[in-house]
């Protein structure tokens, strides 16, 4: 049965997300703010929750209609079928966002849309009562300029958490956003790889997640596994299909960090990650970062002054990590900071900046190259 999918994203990462669901042979796809629609089957569902580095999470399109009362937004979830894929015990709750529309009530929105579906399903399957003591059907909603789009989720906890961090230093870098700034970078596995400001882990762990072709989603399980209206082995058939996909090769990945406990708990991320035995992690300062190596790449998430360090602070690494850098020879320097002055903080300038968003944190990711001689 073909669906209309969509899966949300952090802003910015539309572009990758897009790509990556091209690539996966996803049908009609088209990016939007925030969020990546798109056309498949309940196999495609299964499969970019299991494959996607970019997205939040995926979601069933139910429909779209416009809505500037309470009545209208009854009718049209109402007119909706829900019964497609909600079973007589399966539970639905509500929850959802409102930005510049008439129904600016959340609480109200979800309470009007909660009864619609209870009304259709009652109809549906001819139950005066709906237990709802079956698997999790999230009822999503978001309402935009009175434009309401209705949706199921099939991910339940979002796709950023992959199952191998349940340990973290301050300031963690969301997973997705991890992944997209490697695939930014341009790496795939050749060369060298290094992150020395690696924190938890994460970048690196992506980066190396990336070489090996390995699928973020094959640790975890997803809502929609519970789904009567899934085929039986469709998640079955997508995880070996992801597997089969994965690839070994001579890899090259560097993590440092001047906090010893830091390194100890991102090591332990990439034994439950499974790639431990391509990152190679020592303690050490990004002030005296230095490789031999003729070319490479550095991706990396120095502090910013939002939650570690002062800007005062972070400004003075940034300088030293720069004068750094500057040493290398023929590398990519890919950095995210919210600084808006960073160029002068670092001592460099850059060769492209795009925005990205840290959570709610505005960021520039930088590009900083040194081949043909840095700019300074």
């Amino acid at each position: 049965m073909n669906m209309k999918l969509c899966a949300p994203c952090l802003f910015g990462l539309e572009g990758p997300l897009s790509n990556e669901l091209k690539h996966m042979g996803m049908r009609d796809v088209m990016a939007e703010n925030g969020r990546v629609r798109f056309t498949g089957t309940d196999s495609d569902a299964a499969k970019a929750n299991i494959r996607s580095r970019f997205a939040e999470r995926i979601l069933v399109e139910l429909g779209s209609f416009e809505a500037k009362s309470f009545d209208e937004l009854f009718e049209g979830t109402k007119k909706l079928s829900w019964e497609a894929f909600i079973p007589k015990d399966g539970a639905f709750p509500v929850k959802g966002y409102s930005i510049d529309s008439a129904l600016h009530s959340v609480p109200d929105c979800q309470k009007i849309i909660k009864k619609a579906v209870s009304v259709r399903l009652g109809e549906k399957h001819s139950l005066r009562w709906l237990p709802e003591t079956g698997a999790l059907y999230q009822i999503q909603f978001s309402v935009m300029k009175d434009r309401v789009f209705l949706y199921l989720d099939t991910t339940g906890t979002g796709l950023h958490k992959r199952g191998y961090r349940p340990a973290q230093v301050a300031a963690p870098l969301r997973e997705t956003l991890a992944a997209a700034m490697v695939d930014i970078a341009g790496y795939r596995g050749r060369g060298d790889f290094a992150d020395p400001f690696c924190g938890s882990g994460t970048i690196a762990i992506e980066a190396a997640l990336a070489a090996k072709g390995r699928a973020p989603g094959l640790l975890r399980h997803f809502s929609a596994e519970n789904w009567a209206s899934f085929g039986k082995n469709v998640w079955k058939n997508a995880a070996e299909e992801a597997r089969a996909r994965e690839f070994n090769g001579d890899y090259h990945v560097f993590a440092s960090d001047i906090d010893e406990k830091a390194v100890k708990i991102a090591s332990e991320n990439a034994k439950r990650a499974g790639v431990e035995d391509i990152i190679r992690f020592s303690v050490a300062d990004a002030r005296e970062f230095s490789r031999r190596t003729e070319g490479g790449v550095i991706v990396t998430n120095p502090p910013y002054g939002e939650r570690l360090l002062d800007a005062r602070e972070a400004r003075e690494l940034a300088g030293a990590f720069g004068r750094a850098v500057k040493k290398l020879d023929g590398w990519d320097i890919y950095v995210i900071s919210s600084d808006e002055d960073f160029e002068h903080s670092i001592g460099i300038k850059a060769q492209k900046v795009r925005k990205l968003y840290n959570g709610m944190i505005k960021c520039g990711y930088y590009k900083f190259t040194n081949k043909g001689g840095i700019k300074r």
